[in-house]
């Protein structure tokens, strides 16, 4: 009886560092081969082992300059002298194809496509505890104390933006946490405002007919006839 839409829907993922935002993503896609995860695009230069369009979308400072003014970016920032942000294009080419699109972005990209995409659906993944957090931080044993400190400062700023969202997943456990993201994703595949068309089919059709009928109380209606 209900045909819904065939757009894709457009997931946007945040969460302070050390969250676990990717772990969720990929743990996600395994139960979900009907999402795309977006890809990034940079102006920096390429290093050893990534490849373009698949760990970013490489081009010229000059190029990603023009995509801006254009507005062909759905949200952008510039760290340490180059250019990171989200092309229009290749998510909106997956959405038109029915395929749902995850951004794991910072919350200062997704605010950004707030913006512009209201009716995308955003989701801020916390960890258990500001003590896990740290502990998660320390672990990755791939930075220096005192940038480890500046991004568990960070975090409590972060957190503060959460009212923003639609949605907060307590990351305590991978599987859970994943299977909760699912969850709400299956849940906005069924909101009114992603009905395309309702219709009744001709035996329907009858029957409506003839409940509203002023008259239904002189009528016996044999539904097997219809």
């Amino acid at each position: 009886m209900i045909k819904t839409k065939k757009q894709g829907l457009l997931i946007v993922l945040s969460g302070p560092s050390g969250s676990g935002k990717n772990t969720i993503c990929d743990e996600l896609k395994k139960e979900n081969t009907n999402i795309w995860e977006s890809i990034s695009m940079t102006s920096r230069k390429p290093r050893k082992g990534e490849v373009d369009g698949v760990s970013y979308y490489f081009v010229s400072a000059e190029e990603f300059e023009k995509n801006i003014k254009e507005d062909k970016m759905l949200e952008y920032a510039k760290f340490a002298g180059n250019y990171y942000g989200t092309p229009r294009g290749s998510v909106q080419e997956h959405l038109d194809k029915g395929e749902d699109v995850i951004l794991v972005i910072e919350i200062q990209g997704a605010l950004q496509i707030k913006k512009k995409l209201p009716q995308a659906l955003f989701v801020f993944l916390l960890p258990p505890s500001m003590k896990e957090l740290k502990r998660r931080l320390v672990d990755r044993n791939t930075e220096s104390e005192e940038k480890v400190m500046e991004r568990f400062e960070t975090a409590y700023r972060e957190i503060n933006e959460l009212s923003k969202y639609n949605y907060v997943i307590v990351n305590d456990e991978v599987k859970e946490a994943a299977a909760k993201l699912g969850a709400i994703i299956k849940a906005e595949r069924c909101r009114v405002d992603r009905i395309e068309e309702v219709f009744l089919d001709t035996s329907e059709e009858k029957i409506h007919e003839i409940l509203v009928d002023k008259d239904l109380e002189n009528k016996r209606v044999d539904i097997n006839k219809l």
